[in-house]
């Protein structure tokens, strides 16, 4: 009978077995709990991700100040002039805010109570806590001095963000990066464009992190399985069918995975409980924003057990459980290979008319794309079965432990391919993904033009009516700061044009010393007082507003569009002689056009200069240099930007993608490790008698531990193997996708083979001391 009520009737028995079956059924119930425990925990952490990451976006939105505006606000009571002063520290981002209200009704920004006084700041509790600490004094130096309160969490994405909002005693708004605002919060809605290779890139990273964990549960049910059938074969006894027996068999692990739904939200919730001490890839979630989306929870809650019935069942349907014992060891029939093979065909069929796309094709279809990559990944799990089997039916010959190890397998090769599963899914999946990475890196990261041989950082003096003076003060500031060794005099740049407004008609002039000027360009001779033209280049083309202005006795204004000195535009009168000379690139990469002048060009007070940069040198054994330039360049203006330079330059959605494939392999890989971990001990209490017997009867313990560790390596590189060869395919079909050349990352495969080889040989290495406690003659003891 297959109503529901019988179905129901078997499964209640089998639980009850599971918990009342004395110590033997505790520990399987325990270790499949345990197992089932920490991949529902991983998925019900994948499930509350998306949820995490738009609280954070909302958060961002309803604090920006940024608005690219082009005309500056009018100043009133309710507005309110910001000025971004974004630094790093070590390699981490801080988001700094100058704020100066024009009144008493200026917008607070979220997590604020009140705005601090010229030469306060309050800091978010990230940020304190890195002041206070010895690691932070250095960045302690370029930031002011008095802490006069905290930014809340609804001002913060993270409780790792590190930020600050200080207060100025006076903000000239210019346009970005300082800017009038009166409200906080975006400043009209958009939509980012998407990249269909990101979200494919995403959509894929997704899918082959969490395979691997579905493998992993399927594996965790099954843990104790051959003792358990043995305890089957008493209920034949007393009259159970065939039939009645798998269903008790599904109910005793429907139980373990039902404690296993328990201890994983259990573990869930210790996780979401030290999320906001967690931080990957420079990202940290509120634990209030790790929910997982109740639909999703729901199809875990239901998935989980349904599967741990279906694998139960479908486990069970080659063993015969009779009254008098599990015919287990009888010769199996050949595993056939036929239908193993539709599930890669298939795969491969689902993703074939994804390929040659790219990215101009438009979206990718993500059902397809999931579908064929479950089905490839699936494939192995179906292959590595037949292969173990095939590979081991044909061994014999060698040493004691070599054909213990190879009679072991050949009796129970299905067992020796579960243990491996994860493991290749999970490699299987990671080499597919470098492959793709590496394909399209390219894409991703661009050669900056900067030149590090002439310079390693550009200090940026600000738009500003003493910028000039700043500039000097800099130089001088860098020039004593330890760990640099070449300064370059300033060169500063201000934008002309023949009428006092005119803001379309305006060229560049670049003024410093005969030294600066040859930063950028080739000076066949300089004295104080020439002035150069730069008609053209190679970047810019034809600049033909710098070769009109360029005439001997011309009169030019500074700043033309008005921005900084509200209609006193300052006179200049070209001298009577201007050469003109090639560009040369500046250590930051670019060929400039426009007037080239040296100080002595320009009237005796000087010109009020729009901005100008400082290209410095730095020992790069010094792992604090960095610091201490942003620390000289704050000095002198908040508002100083300083830029490392570097050859090349990576989109940051991209590398952040990157990076978290990289944690969430290791962290798959130490989760599949476990696995194998349990596995194995599991394998080895199985068997303590006939270890037992063994060494009683005269067996080396140095050759049972080498049995052991055969019949983990084969499997194991068997299984390493076939993962090649699929995570190769898959990435090959993924770069075909996306229309890239198949050009494999030997580095990566490598990589991730011998990471999956190290987690086995841990395993291997862990399982050992309890291998030699099993081997004592007391293992022969019975009730």
């Amino acid at each position: 009978m297959n109503n529901p009520r019988t179905w129901t009737r078997d499964l209640g028995l089998g639980m009850r077995f599971a918990v009342t079956g004395g110590r033997e059924a505790w520990v399987r119930t325990a270790l499949t709990a345990i197992g089932v425990g920490l991949g529902v925990c991983l998925l019900l952490v994948t499930t509350a991700i998306p949820s995490a990451l738009s609280s954070r976006d909302a958060r961002g939105d309803a604090r920006n100040d940024t608005r690219f505006a082009e005309k500056v606000m009018p100043a009133a009571d309710d507005t309110l002039v910001v000025s971004a002063v974004d630094t790093e520290y070590r390699d981490k981002n801080i988001r700094g805010r100058l704020v100066a209200p024009d009144g008493p009704k200026a917008p607070l920004p979220p997590g604020v109570s009140a705005y601090p006084k010229p030469g306060e700041m309050v800091v978010s509790p990230a940020l304190a806590e890195l002041l206070e600490s010895d690691d932070g004094k250095l960045l302690a130096d370029r930031l002011p001095d008095r802490q006069v309160g905290t930014i809340s969490d609804t001002g913060l994405i993270g409780p790792g963000e590190l930020a600050y909002y200080a207060g100025a005693e006076k903000l000239e708004p210019t346009g970005y990066p300082t800017e009038r605002i009166d409200h906080f919060g975006p400043a009209q809605p958009g939509q980012d464009e998407f990249d269909p290779v990101i979200v494919l890139l995403t959509l894929l990273v997704f899918v082959v992190l969490l395979m691997p964990v579905g493998v992993f549960i399927a594996a965790a049910v099954r843990f104790g399985g051959e003792r358990r059938d043995r305890r089957l074969a008493a209920l034949r006894l007393i009259g159970a069918d065939s039939r009645m027996t798998r269903r008790i068999a599904a109910g005793e692990s429907l139980a373990g995975s039902l404690l296993g739904l328990v201890l994983g939200t259990g573990f869930f919730l210790i996780t979401r409980a030290a999320a906001a001490d967690i931080e990957v890839v420079d990202v940290s979630v509120f634990p209030a924003d790790l929910d997982p989306s109740p639909a999703l929870a729901l199809l875990v809650g239901i998935a989980v057990p349904a599967s741990a019935v279906a694998v139960t069942l479908f486990a069970l349907r080659s063993v015969v459980i009779e009254p008098l014992g599990v015919v287990r060891t009888a010769k199996q029939p050949r595993r056939k290979l036929w239908w193993r093979l539709l599930l890669p065909l298939g795969g491969l069929a689902l993703l074939y008319p994804m390929i040659g796309q790219g990215r101009d094709g438009g979206r990718f279809n993500e059902w397809l794309v999931t579908g064929g990559v479950v089905l490839l990944l699936v494939g192995i799990t179906a292959l590595l079965p037949w292969l173990v089997e095939a590979v081991v039916a044909r061994l014999g010959r060698g040493s004691l432990s070599w054909q213990l190890a190879v009679r072991r397998m050949q009796l129970s090769s299905g067992t020796a391919a579960r243990m491996v599963n994860g493991i290749a899914v999970a490699v299987a999946g990671a080499i597919a993904l470098q492959m793709m990475f590496a394909g399209v890196e390219g894409d991703y990261t661009n050669p900056t033009g900067q030149d590090t041989s002439r310079a390693h950082m550009e200090v940026h003096v600000p738009d500003s009516e003493r910028a000039e003076q700043q500039a000097r003060e800099t130089r001088s500031r860098l020039q004593q700061t330890r760990g640099v060794t070449k300064v370059s005099e300033p060169l500063m740049t201000a934008s002309v044009a023949e009428r006092p407004k005119d803001a379309d008609s305006n060229a560049l002039a670049h003024i410093g010393s005969c030294n600066a000027l040859r930063e950028i360009a080739k000076l066949p001779s300089c004295k104080d007082g020439d002035v150069f033209v730069i008609p053209r280049s190679k970047d810019y083309g034809d600049d033909t507003e710098a070769a009109r202005l360029a005439k001997p006795g011309k009169r030019l204004y500074v700043d033309p569009m008005n921005n900084r000195f509200h209609g006193k535009n300052p006179a200049w009168e070209l001298p009577a002689k201007i050469r003109e000379v090639t560009p040369r690139k500046s250590p930051d990469g670019y060929l400039n056009t426009g007037l080239l002048a040296t100080t002595g060009a320009v009237p005796a007070d000087g010109l009020p200069i729009r901005s100008g940069a400082i290209w410095v040198n730095t020992d790069g054994s010094d792992p604090d240099v960095t610091e201490r330039v942003r620390n000289a360049g704050a000095a002198a203006s908040p508002l100083t930007e300083v830029y490392v330079y570097a050859a090349d330059e990576e989109t940051e959605r991209f590398a952040s993608l990157r990076t978290g494939l990289y944690v969430g392999a290791v962290a798959v890989l130490a989760l599949i490790g476990a696995s194998l971990l349990v596995s194995q001990l599991e394998q080895l209490r199985e068997r303590r008698k006939l270890l037992s017997s063994l060494v009683a009867f005269g067996t080396r313990k140095r050759t049972l531990s080498l049995s052991v560790l055969w019949q983990t390596a084969l499997p194991v590189a068997l299984g390493l193997t076939l993962a090649t060869v699929v995570g190769i395919t898959l990435g090959s079909v993924l770069l075909k996708m996306v229309s890239r050349p198949i050009s494999p990352d030997w580095t990566s495969v490598g990589a991730m083979t011998a990471a999956g080889a190290a987690v086995v040989l841990v395993v291997t290495a862990l399982s050992l001391p309890p291998l030699i406690r099993l081997m004592r003659p007391d293992g022969l003891r019975t009730e």
